[in-house]
C-alpha cells in the first residue's frame, strides 16, 4: 500500500510571489511623492499576509498575527519605550477614540499620522485578500493588472515619479501571472490532473516568451511620442483661465512669497495643538527682501547652522540687558501635518524631541529644519523652552541713540527697498510719524495707523498688482483692504522707508483655546486658518521686537511703561489664566474603610510594577510561546493524527463513530484530498480509496450512510470499523 504526499506546488507559490510584486509597485512611489516613510514595515506586512494565505493558516490565527504585527509597528513608529510596557496603551487608545470622532465629523484633514498608518495597514490587508481571491479563487488578474498600469502611468505623467522600470516590471509580472492562470483554467476546464511534466511543458515556453518579448522591447528602436506631454498644456490652461493673477489659493503655510495677493479660501485643517502657559505667536521663518510684488531672501537659502538635542538654538531674538525682563516658559507641540520644520515662539532657547533627531537653522530665514539621519523628517511632538520678554518702554525709546553701533551691512539688509517703490509710500510714513521723535513711538504710530476704519480686513476681495504696480502702494492708496500679508508688508516697507530696520515674519497666531490641561497649562488648536504674518523691528542693544498691524489681531507682546509716562498707549494685558480652586471632599467612613484595605488600585499598581521589572522576560516568554504555537500549528499534520488515534482508541462506545468519521473527513481535506462541490460521500470515498489503493473509506462511508439515512447505528459499529478508521487517519500524517 503506497501513500503520496500532497504539497503546495511551486506554480501556486510563484503566483503569490508575482502578486506581491504587483502590490509592491503600488507602494514604490509613496516614499518619493508623499511623506510616507518606513515602507519596509508595510512590505513585511504584505509578505506576512500572503505567506499565511499560501500556507492556509486559519483566519483566526492569521488575524491575530496581523493585529499583533500592526500594533507592534505602530508602537515602534509613534511611541517611546518598550513594547511590553503598558504606558503607551492609554495614549494609543485615546488616539483611536479621537480619530473615530474626527471621522464621525468628517474632519479628514485632522486625522493623526498614527491613525493614517493604521488605515493604511487595513487597506493593505484588503488588497492582499483581493489578490488571493483573484489569483486562487477566480483565476483572473486582468482588472488588477490594468489598474496597476493606469496608476503607474498617471504618476509618471503628472508627478516627478519616473515609471520606466515600473512599467516593465509590471508587464513582465502581469504576463507571467496571466500565463499561469490560463494554464490552471485549462486544467480545470478539461478535467486534467496537473503533473510536473505538464507544468514544465507550459511554464518553460511561457518564460521564454516573456523573456524574448522583454528583450525585444528593450532593444527595438523607439518612435517619438504621438502626443505631446499633457502637463505643460494643462498648467498653461489653468494659468490662462485665471487671468493675470495667481487665482484663488487655499490658506495655510507656503514657502513661496515672491508674489503676494489674491483671494484665499479658508481651511480649518489642524496643523498642530499646543499646551502653553500663556498665549503667543508661533514663528516659522522671516524674509528680508521686498521686491515690489512680495518677499524673498537676500542670502543663500542653503546655508545652515546644525545643532543637536539639548543644545541652545543659534537664533537670538533679543539681547539680555536691563531693558528686558524675561520669564521662562515651556510649550508642548503635537503636530498633525508632515512639515519637516519647527514652529517656535519668540525667545526660544531649546527643543526637546525624540532621540537621534538633529536640527538645522537656515541662516537666511531662521527656519529650523528637523532631520533624522540627515534626511528631513516631520516630528509628531516636541517640547520648547523659551523666555517670554517684557520690554521696557524707556529702554526702547532710548535705543535709537545706539543706532551707530549697527553695522552698515545689517542696516542695508533690513532697510532695503526696490528703486521702483513709489515716493508716496515714504511720504505717507513720514506724515504718520512726523510728531514722533524716537524709533519706538514711530513704530507704534505705524502699527496704529492700520487700525483706522478706512482699512478693512478681507480674504476674498483682494487685488493682485499688475506688472507696473507695487503691492504695498496698491494696498495703501487704492484698495485699502486685504489680509495679514497686505498689512504686515505695508508696515515693514513704511518702517524701512523712514530708516527703521524691519523684517517680514511668517508663522501662526496662538490658535483657538480648547480647554485647561491642568498644572496651569492651556490647550490651543492651531489650524491653517491661523496662518499669519507680522512685522519685527530691530532696536539697537535690545533686539527684534514684534509688531502687529493687521486689524483684529493682537500679538500679546508685553511692554512695561515704567517711567515713560505713556500709560494711555499701554497694550491690553493678557487675559488672566483660568484657575480653579479644588474643593477637598470630606472623607466618609466608607472611604476610610476602603483605604485601610488592599484596594484594586494597589493591586493594579503591583501588577504594573511587576511587568515593568520583568517585561523583558515576559516579552521573551510570550514571543517564544507564540512561535511555539505557530510551529505546532504548521506541523499539525505530523502530530494531530496521532492525537486523534489516542483519543478514540480507548473508547468502545458507538456514539463516537460519527464524530470520528467527521474528523477523518477534515484530516483528509487538510492532507489535500478535497471534496468537490456537489460530490456525494460515496463518490468521495471511491476517490479516497483510489488514491490510497484500498476499500477502507468505502466501508466506513457505507456504515456512516446507514446512520444518516436510517437514523440507527448498528451495535458494535465502532468496534468493527475502528481499525479501518485508524488505518486511514494514519495515512494523513504529513
Amino acid at each position: 500500500m503506497t501513500s503520496h504526499k500532497v504539497q503546495k506546488d511551486l506554480a501556486t507559490f510563484l503566483l503569490y510571489v508575482l502578486g506581491f510584486l504587483l502590490l509592491w509597485e503600488w507602494l514604490r512611489p509613496l516614499e518619493q511623492l508623499t511623506d510616507t516613510s518606513n515602507i519596509t514595515v508595510f512590505l513585511i506586512f504584505l509578505m506576512l499576509s500572503l505567506l499565511m494565505s499560501f500556507y492556509g493558516v486559519s483566519p483566526l490565527l492569521s488575524g491575530f498575527i496581523k493585529v499583533l504585527y500592526v500594533v507592534y509597528v505602530l508602537h515602534f513608529l509613534y511611541f517611546e519605550g518598550a513594547f511590553f510596557q503598558t504606558s503607551w496603551i492609554s495614549p494609543f487608545w485615546e488616539d483611536l477614540i479621537y480619530n473615530f470622532s474626527l471621522m464621525a465629523d468628517r474632519d479628514w484633514s485632522s486625522i493623526t499620522n498614527l491613525f493614517r498608518s493604521l488605515l493604511f495597514f487595513v487597506l493593505l490587508g484588503l488588497m492582499t485578500y483581493l489578490i488571493q481571491y483573484w489569483l486562487i479563487n477566480r483565476r483572473q488578474i486582468f482588472i488588477f493588472l490594468f489598474m496597476t498600469l493606469v496608476y503607474i502611468t498617471v504618476l509618471d505623467t503628472f508627478t516627478p515619479y519616473v515609471a520606466n522600470g515600473a512599467i516593465v516590471r509590471t508587464v513582465i509580472a502581469g504576463f507571467a501571472v496571466m500565463g499561469i492562470l490560463t494554464f490552471y483554467r485549462l486544467l480545470d476546464k478539461e478535467g486534467i490532473k496537473k503533473e510536473v511534466s505538464l507544468s514544465r511543458k507550459w511554464m518553460v515556453p511561457l518564460a521564454l516568451l516573456i523573456a524574448v518579448s522583454a528583450g525585444l522591447g528593450f532593444t527595438a528602436p523607439k518612435a517619438e511620442p504621438m502626443w505631446p506631454d499633457p502637463v505643460p498644456f494643462i498648467k498653461s490652461y489653468g494659468q490662462n483661465s485665471g487671468g493675470n493673477g495667481p487665482g484663488i489659493q487655499k490658506i495655510g503655510y507656503g514657502e513661496d512669497d515672491s508674489r503676494l495677493g489674491g483671494p484665499f479660501i479658508g481651511d480649518n485643517g489642524v496643523v498642530f495643538r499646543a499646551e502653553v502657559e500663556s498665549r503667543h505667536y508661533w514663528k516659522v521663518e522671516t524674509k528680508d527682501t521686498y521686491t515690489g510684488k512680495g518677499w524673498v531672501t537676500s542670502q543663500p537659502e542653503e546655508e545652515f547652522l546644525p545643532f543637536g538635542m539639548g543644545e541652545d538654538i543659534p537664533v537670538s531674538s533679543f539681547i539680555d540687558n536691563d531693558a528686558i525682563e524675561t520669564t521662562e516658559e515651556t510649550s508642548s507641540v503635537y503636530t498633525f501635518m508632515n512639515y519637516p520644520h519647527v514652529v517656535y515662539p519668540l525667545g526660544v532657547k531649546s527643543i526637546d524631541a525624540p532621540p537621534f533627531i538633529t536640527y538645522e537653522l537656515e541662516t537666511a530665514t531662521e527656519k529650523i529644519r528637523t532631520l533624522d539621519g540627515g534626511r528631513p523628517v516631520a516630528l509628531d511632538q516636541y517640547k520648547l523652552r523659551f523666555e517670554v520678554p517684557e520690554y521696557s518702554v524707556t529702554g526702547l525709546k532710548s535705543a535709537e541713540t545706539n543706532a551707530g553701533v549697527l553695522p552698515d551691512e545689517f542696516l542695508a539688509r533690513y532697510t532695503q527697498l526696490p528703486d521702483e517703490l513709489p515716493n508716496r509710500v515714504r511720504e505717507l510714513a513720514l506724515e504718520i510719524t512726523q510728531d514722533k521723535t524716537d524709533w519706538f513711538e514711530k513704530a507704534r504710530e505705524l502699527e496704529r495707523y492700520f487700525h483706522r476704519s478706512e482699512y478693512n480686513y478681507d480674504q476674498q476681495d483682494v487685488a493682485v498688482p499688475d506688472e507696473d504696480e507695487d503691492y504695498v502702494d496698491q494696498f495703501l492708496f487704492d484698495t485699502k483692504q486685504g489680509y495679514c500679508d497686505n498689512f504686515s508688508s505695508s508696515m515693514a516697507v513704511m518702517a524701512r522707508s523712514i530708516g527703521l530696520p524691519a523684517r517680514w515674519v511668517k508663522g501662526y497666531t496662538e490658535g483657538e483655546f480648547q480647554q485647561p490641561t491642568g498644572s496651569g497649562l492651556r490647550l490651543f488648536e492651531v489650524t491653517n486658518n491661523n496662518a499669519h504674518s507680522w512685522v519685527e523691528i530691530y532696536f539697537p542693544e535690545i533686539g527684534w521686537v514684534p509688531f502687529e498691524p493687521t486689524q483684529g489681531f493682537s500679538n500679546n507682546i508685553q511692554f512695561n511703561f515704567d517711567n515713560a509716562g505713556q500709560n494711555t498707549n499701554q497694550a491690553e494685558p493678557e487675559e488672566p489664566k483660568e484657575t480653579e480652586t479644588p474643593v477637598k471632599p470630606e472623607k466618609t467612613e466608607e472611604k476610610v474603610a476602603d483605604e485601610s484595605s488592599f484596594s484594586i488600585k494597589e493591586i493594579w499598581e503591583s501588577v504594573k510594577a511587576f511587568f515593568a521589572d520583568n517585561w523583558k522576560v515576559i516579552g521573551i516568554a510570550v514571543l517564544t510561546g507564540a512561535l511555539l504555537i505557530l510551529m505546532l500549528y504548521q506541523k499539525r499534520g505530523k502530530w494531530l493524527p496521532h492525537y486523534f488515534v489516542w483519543r478514540f482508541k480507548q473508547t468502545e462506545k458507538d456514539e463516537h463513530f460519527p464524530k470520528a468519521y467527521l474528523i477523518l473527513l477534515k484530516e483528509l481535506d487538510r492532507y489535500g484530498l478535497k471534496r468537490k462541490n456537489g460530490q456525494t460521500l460515496r463518490e468521495y470515498a471511491k476517490y479516497v480509496d483510489s488514491f490510497f489503493s484500498t476499500k477502507e473509506m468505502s466501508r466506513l462511508t457505507s456504515r456512516y450512510e446507514e446512520l444518516i439515512y436510517r437514523g440507527v447505528l448498528k451495535e458494535g459499529s465502532w468496534t468493527e470499523t475502528k481499525e479501518l478508521w485508524e488505518n486511514l487517519i494514519k495515512k494523513t500524517i504529513a
